[in-house]
């Protein structure tokens, strides 16, 4: 039995979006369950649009994410000669022919179809024409010659059997009047030159694979598997596009996402396995089957995404989970001073508290990084003659202590609410906005115990 081979094939003309992202996820999972191999494809036979740019970025996401692909990257372009012999030896044995139509007929058609309703199909009329007819100053495409008669079947391995009347699949350009191929011959000759046994991509290809399949079939090649999985849809239900907030990798990495929460969402973005909603890597290809795919589109749920980042930010090892705010926070904020990263190591376990992202933990860890805090015009307004009071009555109380530990500091903030007839909020507000700049944050001991002693009655020192 053959070895399983699957690929992704992005076309570098804008950053990787989050659909194909979770194809790409879908093809390497399988190609590992099977102990078979995955491939990345670069089609940029679109010189107008490809951008090595967007080529980079597509590699860096997959990467991120942690999908890894045999060898080196496959490009299309670098194939085109391969394409365009294909194409000719179609043509030699009758299987294509050259159409001499202006781009005017075509629109024309295109017009007519329009008119009546009705899809367009091209109208084959240089299908079975002499050559001896045709016009000098037209260079020609070159068109297959599609069945026009019976049904096509394809056995998809997620949608189902699905019938097609070949007479609605025109006769299609394989080379363009420039001599450039067309994505169906390219797709189809590297997918054959590259030994692909499974081609699992969205349900939006099923009428290119009709087309692919008889260009198959003319040259007597081997036909893959194939599998078409639904769409992602936004929230509203309709298509998510490039033009769609939060539709790359760079907008939730940007955010403080994590690729394994990440990963996993997308994993579970039209996939089941029985009601199982958290795999590691392991588990990921373990049990990732076909089976598992559903039929009908599925929605993404930005709200979903924070929640199963906040779970891996709960359940992640701490040191992995501070590599990876470290690594966020150098890419995404500032580079944070090698005594600002042990206090956060140190703290990590209540920074990390409510945290739903990265950007979270970075935003609660401020007060340990900056020494100079800076109070919002807002949280100002709440530090009134009470609870400035307040605030110089701890801090000569807490500058007594020889321990500065909670077992110490909870006597003195529970003598204080007593004796200025106040609450917990009361006492802890003040001193949390003197302390980093903000009311919102972590909880007052922690802050206190963090910070220690010394940066404590500093920081109290400046207010007045």
């Amino acid at each position: 039995m053959k070895t399983v081979a699957t690929r992704f094939a992005p076309s570098p003309t804008g950053p990787l979006h989050i659909g194909g992202v979770r194809t790409a996820l879908f093809n390497w999972l399988y190609s590992k369950n099977k102990g078979g191999k995955f491939y990345l494809r670069i089609e940029d036979t679109d010189k107008e649009r490809s951008k090595d740019e967007f080529k980079n970025q597509i590699i860096n996401s997959l990467k991120w994410i942690g999908i890894y692909y045999e060898d080196n990257v496959y490009i299309q372009s670098d194939k085109i000669d391969d394409h365009i012999n294909v194409a000719n030896e179609l043509l030699k044995k009758g299987l294509a022919y050259k159409c001499y139509c202006s781009s005017e007929e075509i629109e024309e058609q295109k017009k007519r179809a329009k008119q009546k309703k009705i899809p367009y199909i091209y109208n084959r009329k240089w299908r079975d024409k002499s050559e001896t007819d045709a016009p000098k100053d037209i260079e020609p495409v070159i068109r297959f010659k599609s069945k026009v008669e019976g049904k096509s079947i394809l056995k998809d391995l997620v949608q189902g059997k699905i019938e097609i009347e070949n007479n609605t699949i025109e006769d299609f350009v394989i080379l363009r009047s420039d001599g450039s191929p067309t994505y169906n011959l390219s797709a189809s000759v590297d997918d054959h030159l590259m030994g692909m046994t499974h081609i699992i991509r969205g349900d939006d290809h099923k009428i290119n694979t009709f087309k692919q399949i008889q260009i198959y079939n003319a040259l007597n090649w081997k036909v893959p598997s194939f599998a078409h999985i639904p769409l992602i849809h936004t929230i509203e239900g309709k298509k998510l596009s490039k033009r769609d907030n939060a539709s790359t990798l760079d907008d939730y990495s940007k955010i403080g996402i994590m690729p394994n929460a990440l990963r996993n969402y997308l994993l579970r973005l039209g996939w089941s396995y029985k009601d199982k909603e958290i795999f590691n890597l392991d588990e990921s290809i373990k049990y990732f089957n076909m089976e598992g795919i559903g039929k009908s589109p599925s929605k993404l749920d930005i709200s979903r995404i924070y929640s199963m980042n906040e779970y891996y930010i709960k359940n992640i090892n701490e040191n992995d989970l501070f590599n990876f705010l470290i690594n966020y926070c150098e890419t995404f904020q500032e580079n944070i001073p090698d005594l600002a990263q042990k206090k956060i190591k140190k703290s990590l376990h209540f920074l990390k508290n409510k945290a739903k992202t990265l950007e979270d933990i970075y935003k609660n860890s401020k007060f340990l990084i900056n020494d100079n805090v800076k109070i919002e015009r807002d949280d100002k307004k709440l530090l009134d003659e009470t609870a400035i009071k307040i605030i110089k009555l701890f801090s000569d109380d807490t500058n007594k202590l020889s321990n500065f530990t909670r077992e110490n500091l909870e006597p003195i903030i529970n003598n204080l609410i007593k004796k200025n007839n106040t609450n917990f909020k009361g006492v802890g507000q003040p001193l949390r906005i003197c302390l980093t700049g903000s009311r919102f944050g972590p909880g007052i001991y922690d802050i206190l115990c963090a910070l220690g002693k010394k940066e404590v009655s500093k920081r109290l020192s400046q207010i007045g």
